[in-house]
C-alpha cells in the first residue's frame, strides 16, 4: 500500500464492517476476542497505527491538553526541585481524565506558544510567577477553567495554596527564640522587574508576587526593620549574590531567612566563602523541605510543604471542572523542620 492505511482499510482486511473496527480501537463496547484479535491482526499487515488523535479531538471539541505556566525558561523550571514535584502531582491526577501537560511561557519575548495561542482545554497558574495577572487575563479571555498554585485570583477561581504567612512567621519566632536581632531576608521575586537587590526594610518593602508577599508579612511580624534582599528567581546563583550583598556589607546579618531551600542553599555558600561559620556566626532557614545537593554536612532548617499533594490537588479540580463539575479550593499546611544551620545568636 502506497498511501497510508485507514481504519475502512483495517475493516475490510479483517472481514468486519468500519463500525466493529472502530470499538475495537475505542474500547467502549465490548466485543468477541476472535473478533478484536482479527482486527489488530490485520491492522498489524497494513501498518495501521490507529485512530488520529486530531480527528478525536476535533469531534469532542477538546485538545486534551492542560497548560501549567512556569513564567521562566524551562532550564529553571526544571532545577527547580518544588515546581517539578507540584507538576509530577498534576500530571498524575489529570491522568484519569485522559489528558496531559503542556508547560507554558507567558511572557511577552516568548515566541512559542502562549496562553493565548497554545491549544489548551484548562490551565493551571502558579503563584509565585510574577506574570501570574496577565496569565489570568489571558486564560480568562479564552473561557477555559482555571484553577491557581499558590496564588489569588479571587473567589470564583478554584485556588491551592499553602500556609506560607502563618509557616514563615514560625521560622521568624524560631530565629527570634534563639536570639537574634540583626535579621535580613531574602525573596522571591517583588515583581517582574526585580533583579538582586537590597529593596530597603521588610515594614516598607512592597509585594506584587502572591507567594513572596506571604511570606515576607509573615517574617516581618517578627522582624519589621529586617533588611529585605529580593531576588529575580528561586536559583542557588541568585541566594548566592543576595549572600554577598549581605556578608560584604559592614554589619552583617546573624540570621539570614531565606525564601526557599534554594536560595538558601546560596546564601549558605556565601557565608562560608565569606569565611563564617554557620550557625555559630550565622543563622539560615529556607522554605519548602527539599533536600537541596551540594550542602552536606549541612540540613537547613526550614519548612517542609506537600508539593505533590499541592500539585494532585491542583489536578483534581482541573479534572472536575473539565468534567464540568464545582471544585473547591484547598489549603495546606506546612511542617517546620529543624536542621543544623540554626544556632544561638552570637555575643
Amino acid at each position: 500500500m502506497t498511501r497510508k492505511p485507514t481504519l475502512a482499510d483495517v475493516a475490510r482486511r479483517a472481514g468486519v464492517s468500519a463500525s466493529t473496527a472502530s470499538v475495537v480501537y475505542s474500547g467502549k463496547v465490548a466485543v468477541a476476542e476472535t473478533t478484536k484479535v482479527k482486527v489488530l491482526a490485520a491492522a498489524a499487515e497494513l501498518g495501521y497505527a490507529g485512530p488520529d488523535p486530531r480527528a478525536a479531538s476535533l469531534r469532542r471539541g477538546r485538545s486534551g491538553i492542560v497548560g501549567v505556566v512556569v513564567g521562566s525558561d524551562l532550564r529553571s523550571a526544571f532545577a527547580d526541585p518544588i515546581l517539578t514535584v507540584t507538576m509530577d502531582g498534576v500530571a498524575e491526577s489529570i491522568a484519569s481524565s485522559g489528558a496531559g501537560i503542556l508547560l507554558l511561557r507567558d511572557e511577552p519575548e516568548w515566541g512559542g506558544p502562549t496562553l493565548a495561542t497554545a491549544p489548551i482545554d484548562a490551565v493551571a497558574l502558579i503563584g509565585c510567577n510574577p506574570t501570574l495577572r496577565d496569565s489570568l487575563d489571558a486564560a480568562r479571555s479564552r473561557g477555559i477553567p482555571i484553577v491557581v498554585i499558590e496564588g489569588d485570583a479571587g473567589p470564583d477561581v478554584p485556588q491551592i495554596t499553602i500556609d506560607s504567612l502563618e509557616a514563615q512567621r514560625q521560622l521568624a519566632r524560631h530565629i527570634r527564640s534563639l536570639g537574634h536581632e540583626r535579621v535580613a531576608l531574602v525573596t522571591l521575586p517583588l515583581s517582574r522587574r526585580t533583579g538582586t537587590s537590597v529593596a530597603g526594610a521588610a515594614h516598607a518593602v512592597q509585594a506584587e508576587v502572591d507567594v513572596t508577599r506571604e511570606r515576607l508579612e509573615g517574617a516581618r511580624e517578627i522582624f519589621p526593620d529586617a533588611v529585605v534582599v529580593s531576588t529575580a528567581r528561586s536559583t542557588i546563583d541568585n541566594g548566592y549574590e543576595a549572600g554577598r550583598l549581605l556578608f560584604g556589607s559592614g554589619e552583617r546579618p546573624t540570621a539570614v531567612l531565606a525564601q526557599s531551600d534554594i536560595l538558601a542553599a546560596g546564601v549558605l555558600r556565601a557565608a562560608l566563602d565569606a569565611g563564617l561559620r554557620v550557625p555559630e556566626d550565622v543563622s539560615i532557614t529556607g522554605f519548602d523541605g527539599i533536600t537541596v545537593d551540594g550542602i552536606a554536612p549541612y540540613r537547613l532548617t526550614t519548612m517542609a510543604q506537600p508539593a505533590f499533594e499541592k500539585g494532585r490537588a491542583a489536578g483534581e479540580a482541573l479534572a472536575r471542572l473539565l468534567a464540568d463539575e464545582p471544585a473547591a479550593s484547598f489549603r495546606f499546611t506546612c511542617e517546620f523542620v529543624e536542621g543544623n544551620t540554626t544556632g544561638p545568636a552570637p555575643s
